[in-house]
């Protein structure tokens, strides 16, 4: 029903416009009921599929990644699509809106999106209202740094939204490759991002001792797919000096190779998502689990249309997905199709 009669009809229209039209029809239907009819028809509940990963349990593999549910507004009613984990953000500590519209931009012929929304959201604090109403998924926090906040100001920027959400999410992913945010990027180089992550380590430690069931939270790194070898490698050695959680790899990326679409879309500024970025998303997840020895969780997220380039994630060294432009396109069915291949794998196996 999505791919032949909703999606060409949303694809007619902008697609920011749409984006929060979905959202206003998913809260209405949910309202009046059709949650538990979602959960029938998506949702696929089986032992086998749970993964214990940095210390949490996820009912299935596949998550919702950041950018889709930027302001916590719908991620119970999202969890009805059978994902195992909804990732909200990348939230600031300020109000801001972003980019200058239009800024979200589709690519069908490549299956792809190319957006520079930059980091548009409402505030840490509103999200923080949102998110205390009961949770019936995981929840992870991703957050980042406000536009007008220099570089050698964002670690505070990062501890604020940190501090806000500790009680209210799963996990959280610090989000420093995001190509939207000027200047954002500069903080993958070594030396800030040891910096920013040996902080974030500490103002766990420090939050957890006075939290309601002292527990630190799962702390992630979110990385770019234009990333070097060289630059992988001193990932590695980031995560190990700094003793953080894990890495999700791929944020967008700026590479414009093999596209199909018309020049008039290709060209415009912002990061790439879809199918072209599949095959560098995996090579990164694999980069990263073989050389590090596997030594630290990977959320793979990047290209993922099937639930073969799910498989492909997964056997390159993911732990958990996430899908983004892959929900877009192919729409909620997408979930429930790769957790049923990946049941099967296991029972091939």
């Amino acid at each position: 029903m999505y791919k032949f009669i909703l999606r060409p009809l949303f694809f007619l229209l902008d697609a920011e416009r749409v984006h929060h039209l979905t959202f206003r029809l998913i809260k209405l239907l949910s309202n009046i009921g059709f949650s538990g009819v979602f959960r029938s028809i998506y949702t696929i509940e089986d032992p086998r599929l749970r993964k214990e990963v940095f210390g949490l349990t996820f009912d299935n593999p596949v998550g919702l990644a950041a950018g889709f549910d930027k302001d916590a507004k719908l991620y119970n009613e999202l969890s009805d699509f059978g994902f195992g984990f909804i990732e909200i953000g990348t939230l600031t500590p300020k109000p801001q809106e972003g980019n200058p519209k239009k800024r979200l931009f589709r690519l069908k012929a490549d299956e792809a999106i190319i957006n520079r929304m930059g980091f548009n959201n409402k505030g840490v604090f509103d999200a923080v209202e949102k998110l205390k109403k009961k949770h019936r998924v995981l929840i992870g926090g991703n957050i980042g740094k406000n536009k007008t906040t220099p570089n050698e100001m964002a670690i505070k920027d990062y501890l604020i939204c940190f501090d806000a959400l500790f009680e209210h999410v799963d996990y959280f992913v610090v989000n420093v490759s995001s190509p939207n945010t000027p200047g954002l990027r500069e903080l993958q180089d070594k030396e800030p991002l040891t910096h920013l992550l040996m902080e974030m380590k500490k103002e766990n430690e420090k939050v957890a001792a006075k939290s309601k069931h002292g527990k630190q939270k799962p702390i992630l790194l979110k990385i770019a797919p234009d990333l070097t070898d060289d630059q992988l490698l001193d990932i590695i050695k980031i995560i190990d000096t700094t003793q953080i959680d894990g890495v999700i790899a791929t944020n967008t990326t700026l590479e414009r190779k093999n596209l199909k679409s018309e020049l008039v879309f290709t060209e415009e500024k912002g990061g790439l998502s879809g199918k072209p970025l599949r095959n560098r998303s995996t090579d990164v997840i694999r980069f990263l689990s073989e050389k590090s020895g596997k030594s630290f969780p990977i959320i793979g997220v990047g290209g993922i249309m099937t639930p073969e380039d799910a498989l492909e994630k997964l056997e390159a060294g993911a732990d958990l997905i996430q899908l983004w432009t892959g929900f877009v396109y192919e729409g909620p069915a997408l979930v429930k199709r790769i957790n049923k291949a990946i049941l099967k794998k296991y029972q091939e196996s």
